[in-house]
């Protein structure tokens, strides 16, 4: 079924043109991921949509009893009333009828009632009726959708007399999603929704829309969530709009191909046409030629020329390099506790980070992640515990909310008066790699919008050549062109990398492990996200299996009979197992190597005679030997258990 279709739609912002000739449809059970660069016109078609803008010219139709639902870009749920309560108000007509049905039914119970059997036949049909209705509207499980809902965006029952006026921004953002999605209306519009969301909860999000019975027209940067959601891309560049079908990955093969093919009948034309005009330009004053040659220049005259295949618009072009290189050990972490004087935010953090390591920090929201890389950094005092730095280390630190850039000076005096010595026009081509051009660099720093912002910090961050770079979210702001660019850059660069990112795609294109922070600690994962996952989900099934072997043996002790099937828990236990052996296989791998590293390094003149050093370096060996011996006897029984 037909929903929406845009026709010929045109857009002006004063003399400046945004969109043209837009058109687009929405069928019933579409997933449609709009994309473009920022500035591209995204938001500005969405708010088209919804109602909320205007424009100059053509029509957008939908039948008159199509129900559609806008969320805007960070926007956060303004109300004084509590959690529930607000839920509750979407549902203002459902809860109508049923305190109609309350009162039907203690009309009803009313004997007095029975004396008229014309009124008590016309209650009960009334009660039928409304009974029906509100079945069929969802009245007997709306209130388990809202339970449902809010669990998914991470508030619980505890949570639900909370005034939404005392919330942060990042929980009235969630709660304007939560809205939103109890209304479930035909056409659901959202405008960057995964801002603010942890991981956990975008999986939720995922994995709900993916069953939402309406169409969705989604506007996001995370590749990762575009790729499980939606089934069709329209691409917005140059003011105009083209469609792709597919989700994005597929998005992107498709557009690569159009573009090959393209240029292959372009670069053919062209051939064609130069072997034409040199033939004209050979033949045309020669007697005996002259008919064909006039012949041929009718031909190409006839010819409709190609226009060259559009590139795409212009990228960012950057790489990240290092002064020197750091020493092999680069950080380590004990018994450390983050947060604040009054208030901990988690304890017990061991981390070990070596050098070329590329390691994701992941937790939920507020576990402390920002708070520890600003801890690494000496930005925040630590609360107990120590952090060792290696030799050499210098650190470059990108902050997700840009809070150093807001100054009053313009793009090229904020860089330029950070490293003074560098000619203007080398600051300017820096600037040029990060698309501030002619006039752009003259923009005040305050008045750039948070991709801009984000395109300045990491020009500042270029220059820097630190050794290692502790990024908190570096991917906000940016575009899904800027980041590739960025991944390519972060791929290639020589260094060490600690970064905190919900972005799941750039999280499985960089980190070489993963580490989850929890209010009591710190586990380490070796591998990307994708890993990560399977190990979590690993942990959750041989969490169950343990339950499920402590409740067999409460129930053999207690004379029940065990439901438990044996056969199912020796091949879950045994695959735990293979899983484990390979696990510490690469482990060992790793730290052997570590201690061959290390072991060249005493033979190093400038090193054995550093009487300190070689001390620090034959502690590390003794370190990684003993977790070597732990690792191989847990192989070695693990080993014996799968023979």
């Amino acid at each position: 079924m037909m929903l929406l279709q845009i026709q010929q739609l045109t857009k002006y912002f004063g003399a400046e043109l945004i969109l043209s000739n837009i058109k687009m449809e929405i069928k019933s059970k579409d997933r449609i991921a709009l994309v473009g660069r920022n500035g591209a016109g995204k938001s500005t078609l969405l708010k088209i949509i919804a109602g909320q803008l205007s424009h100059e010219s053509g029509q957008i139709v939908k039948p008159k009893d199509v129900t559609f639902s806008y969320l805007a870009q960070n926007t956060g749920l303004e109300s004084t009333l509590a959690i529930w309560d607000e839920m509750l108000s979407v549902f203002e007509d459902l809860r109508k009828m049923e305190t109609e049905i309350r009162n039907l039914e203690l009309a009803m119970s009313n004997p007095v009632i029975y004396e008229n059997q014309e009124q008590a036949d016309r209650l009960l049909k009334e009660y039928d009726k409304l009974q029906v209705n509100f079945k069929e509207a969802g009245g007997y499980q709306y209130e388990a959708d809202i339970r449902s809902i809010l669990h998914g965006m991470r508030f619980y029952e505890q949570d639900y007399q909370t005034s939404i006026s005392t919330l942060s921004g990042g929980q009235k953002t969630r709660l304007a999603l939560a809205k939103l999605l109890l209304k479930k209306p035909d056409i659901l519009i959202l405008d960057e929704p995964t801002n603010h969301l942890d991981i956990d909860t975008l999986a939720w999000l995922e994995q709900y829309l993916q069953g939402y019975e309406g169409a969705i027209l989604i506007v996001s940067h995370d590749r990762y969530f575009l790729d499980k959601v939606v089934n069709q891309v329209y691409e917005l560049s140059r003011h105009e709009i083209t469609n792709y079908h597919g989700n994005y990955s597929k998005y992107l093969q498709q557009k690569a191909e159009i573009y090959e093919r393209d240029m292959k009948r372009y670069e053919k034309q062209q051939d064609e046409i130069t072997k034409m005009q040199d033939f004209i330009q050979r033949n045309l004053a020669r007697a005996s030629t002259t008919k064909r040659a006039q012949s041929r220049r009718k031909q190409l005259e006839k010819i409709q020329i190609m226009d060259r295949p559009n590139e795409g618009e212009q990228s960012a072009n950057f790489s990240f390099d290092i002064e020197r290189q750091s020493g092999n050990d680069v950080l380590k972490i004990r018994d450390a506790s983050i947060g604040y004087k009054d208030q901990p935010l988690a304890t017990n953090i061991a981390i070990d980070i070596w050098r070329g390591d590329s390691v994701a920090l992941v937790g939920p929201n507020g576990i402390g992640k920002s708070t520890l890389l600003k801890t690494i950094i000496q930005k925040l005092q630590l609360l107990s515990g120590t952090i060792e730095y290696g030799a050499n280390v210098t650190f470059g630190y990108y902050d997700q909310e840009q809070a150093v850039l807001s100054s009053n000076k313009t793009v090229l005096q904020e860089l330029w008066d950070r490293y003074p010595l560098k000619q203007e026009k080398e600051i300017r081509t820096t600037l040029g790699h990060f698309l501030f051009s002619g006039d752009d660099v003259l923009k005040t720093v305050s008045s750039l919008s948070g991709g801009e912002k984000a395109r300045l910090a990491l020009a500042i961050l270029m220059l820097e050549k630190a050794n290692v770079l502790i990024l908190d979210e570096p991917t906000n702001h940016l575009d899904l062109d800027s980041k590739e660019v960025l991944e390519n850059a972060l791929v290639d660069y020589p260094g060490t990398i600690l970064f905190v990112s919900h972005d799941r795609y750039f999280i499985n294109r960089l980190a070489t492990k993963v580490i989850e922070l929890s209010s009591n600690g710190t586990t380490e994962y070796l591998g990307d996200y994708d890993y990560y996952v399977e190990k979590k989900q690993e942990m959750l099934e041989l969490a169950k299996l343990e339950e499920e072997k402590k409740t067999e043996r409460i129930m053999t002790s207690t004379g029940g009979k065990s439901s438990f099937q044996q056969d199912k828990e020796a091949k879950k236990l045994e695959r735990q197992r293979k899983r484990r052996v390979e696990e510490i296989e690469v482990g060992l791998h790793e730290k052997e190597e570590k201690v061959a590293a290390l072991e060249e390094q005493l033979c190093l003149p400038e090193v054995f005679e550093d009487h300190e050093q070689v001390l620090s370096i034959n502690k590390e060996i003794e370190e990684l030997k003993n977790e070597i011996e732990q690792l191989f006897e847990e192989w070695t029984e693990l080993s014996e258990l799968l023979l």
